[in-house]
């Protein structure tokens, strides 16, 4: 097993409701490619760097996981579907 960080930044037009939703529906991507959460960092609603279809905010996450390889092939799949509420995600293995 490996240990991931992943990176996310949701819309920040979303209520508090959809935004843990969201996290939950990524969180449960996470462990049905067989990874298992180990901490998640909420950085809050931040200014980006630039806009991003319209949108000049975005709530900040990241995830701690240990998985294996192909749950980051797999994750990152099921975040580019997602492309009205993640504005950005990073999908990184640390100790590199």
């Amino acid at each position: 097993m490996n240990r991931y960080e992943v990176a996310v930044v949701l819309s920040s037009v979303l209520t508090d409701e959809a935004r843990a939703s969201e996290l939950e529906l990524i969180k449960g991507y996470i462990t049905k490619y067989g990874g298992t959460v180990a901490e998640v960092d909420e950085w809050g609603k931040k200014k980006l760097a630039y806009e991003i279809r319209k949108e000049s905010e975005g709530y900040f996450y990241f995830i701690k996981v240990d998985a294996v390889p192909e749950m980051a092939v797999e994750l990152e799949k099921e975040m580019r579907l997602r492309n009205e509420t993640v504005l950005r995600y990073l999908i990184l293995r640390e100790g590199e």
